[in-house]
């Protein structure tokens, strides 16, 4: 994964290791004939990330936000997201009009108590052999990134130095007004305005159009929508608390379940490098490969509690030359 990565076994005591690490986690085979299969996945031998794959995202839950400090002593805000009990209930494959073939991997998170399930949903989870669980969602992979039914996740998953995309619901702001929702300067505060002080204005012409146009800025209900944040970059993994620490701010309120990803925008610009000759830009700086199909459990053993990639970017107290 890393060619570098930093163990902090003290507060004390910091360690640089240098540890390459090969996937070994198996595949799975998707099934054929059913349209959403969530039989538990033949194992296959062991597969290597390729550009061309898509890995599966995970389920994590927001605990808030705090700051580390780098090797070089720079102060970094981050969020952290922690995996709880996060596993696969499902390999789905379902074939489109155009014969082409969809696949994707069911993930659920948090569980949850058996007197509040549906009976249609504590049949599934007990057909994947799973506790019944509160959040269910799935990501489209590629047909080699399928992974056995109950598998669990781990937070190394993501390789501290990569970049990921979070999914999450933002903060509802309630209906709120032009200067707030849209940043308007608003009129004066003196000076011929009276009751009016942060009115938006005009918001039409005159008898031409005759109308407002579709999409004009106007006061609304704010927040509380579906919002994307792309290329945070992962700082440091903790697989004995499975925490992941996160460069940044994302959505949402503090342990609101959010959706993590590899970042899509990033993964295609590698995808180019590689066609390109362009091997060493496939990744990111400092990172060799990813845990393939997926980083579980089992694989969180033979590796470092704390990981933590190193600053690549020059010292800001280091006088230029």
């Amino acid at each position: 994964m890393l060619r570098l990565w930093t163990l902090r076994q003290s507060p004390a005591q910091s360690l640089l290791l240098k540890c390459i690490h090969s996937s070994s986690s198996s595949k799975a085979s998707p099934a054929a004939a059913a349209s959403t299969s969530s039989d538990t996945a033949q194992t296959l031998p062991p597969s290597k990330w390729t550009p061309e794959s898509i890995r599966t995202g995970l389920i994590a839950r927001k605990r808030g936000m705090t700051a580390l400090w780098n090797d070089q002593g720079v102060r970094v805000p981050v969020t952290v997201l922690q995996l709880d009990n996060c596993q696969v209930t499902a390999n789905i494959v379902t074939t489109r009009q155009d014969r082409s073939e969809y696949h994707a991997v069911q993930v659920a998170a948090t569980d949850k108590p058996v007197k509040t399930t549906t009976r249609q949903m504590l049949g599934h989870f007990r057909k994947a052999k799973v506790n019944p669980k509160r959040v269910v969602k799935e990501f489209q992979v590629t047909p080699d990134a399928h992974i056995p039914v109950g598998t669990t996740f781990s937070a190394i998953h993501f390789v501290p130095g990569q970049y990921v995309d979070v999914i999450a619901k933002s903060i509802g702001k309630g209906f709120q007004g032009g200067m707030k929702r849209w940043g308007f300067k608003g009129l004066r505060a003196s000076h011929g305005v009276s009751i009016s002080h942060r009115k938006i204005g005009s918001t039409g012409a005159h008898q031409d159009p005759g109308r407002v146009w579709p999409g004009k800025k106007m006061p609304a209900r704010m927040g509380g929508q579906r919002i994307t944040t792309q290329n945070l970059a992962v700082l440091r993994v903790d697989s004995a608390l499975n925490l992941i620490y996160l460069r940044g701010a994302i959505p949402g309120v503090d342990d609101a379940q959010v959706m993590v990803r590899d970042a899509k925008k990033l993964v295609a610009v590698g995808r180019h490098n590689q066609v390109k000759g362009l091997y060493e830009k496939v990744l990111p700086k400092g990172v060799d490969d990813l845990p393939f199909p997926a980083g579980t459990a089992e694989m969180a053993k033979s590796l470092p509690t704390i990981i933590e990639a190193p600053a690549y970017r020059r010292s800001p107290f280091v006088p230029q030359e």
